[in-house]
């Protein structure tokens, strides 16, 4: 009988730090973000103060300004932007690309990432985890759909002489987003140059100018 309720026991932290592990169910209609509170995610308004505005966003209509060193500029539709996401565990970019411009190689820690191209051809990767390192790689070409998993470096790139767009959906209200260049070479403060170059098995010489980039 001890044994069972240790295993039983296991079980259950088990699933319990799996669901955990994931935004929380909402256990109401909506919760509209009151950015005037802030706790681990965003306190909601109160409802009979909830408007129509409250659900609404315009502006994915627009082209982002892709005249910066990678070519590239994501317009995000989080909670930050749309109060009504709250809690609801969804949010979608824009993300517009220069020709051959990049989305740089990134993960997003909270969320996993579906993809459709609206315009143009993106070639588009990601890299599996440890100790594999797969690179899986596809051209996606105007109404192709690719499917980037939670935590996973990835990028898009387009292969094209003209812009392109493609529009994404994300499975978190915030899902973050490091982007590994700015990341590894312009943290604030700086990592130690003699820890990346023993990590990337080159001279610190060579650390140092990716630094100074950043």
């Amino acid at each position: 009988m001890a044994n069972n309720l240790i295993l039983f026991t296991v079980v259950a932290l088990t699933f319990g730090c799996i669901a955990l592990a994931y935004e929380p169910k909402p256990l109401q209609d909506f919760c509209v973000a009151d950015p005037n509170m802030k706790l681990n995610g965003v306190a909601c308004k109160n409802p009979m103060q909830v408007q129509a505005e409250d659900f609404f966003f315009s502006g994915l209509h627009i082209r982002g300004n892709t005249s910066n060193t990678v070519g590239s500029r994501v317009t995000t539709v989080f909670a930050t932007q749309l109060p009504g996401l709250n809690t609801l565990g969804i949010s979608m970019v824009r993300i517009d690309y220069a020709p051959w411009g990049l989305n740089p190689p990134h993960t997003h820690p909270r969320a996993t990432e579906i993809l459709t191209v609206l315009e143009g051809s993106l070639e588009v990767g990601f890299v599996t985890s440890n100790p594999d390192n797969r690179f899986i790689t596809k051209v996606l070409k105007k109404g192709d759909v690719f499917v980037f998993p939670v935590g996973l470096v990835h990028f898009q790139r387009n292969i094209g002489n003209g812009n392109a767009v493609a529009i994404a959906a994300l499975s978190s209200q915030n899902p973050g987003a490091i982007t590994i260049a700015n990341a590894v070479f312009g943290a604030n403060p700086p990592i130690p140059s003699d820890i990346l170059a023993k990590a990337f098995q080159v001279d610190r010489t060579v650390v140092d100018q990716l630094q100074a980039k950043f």
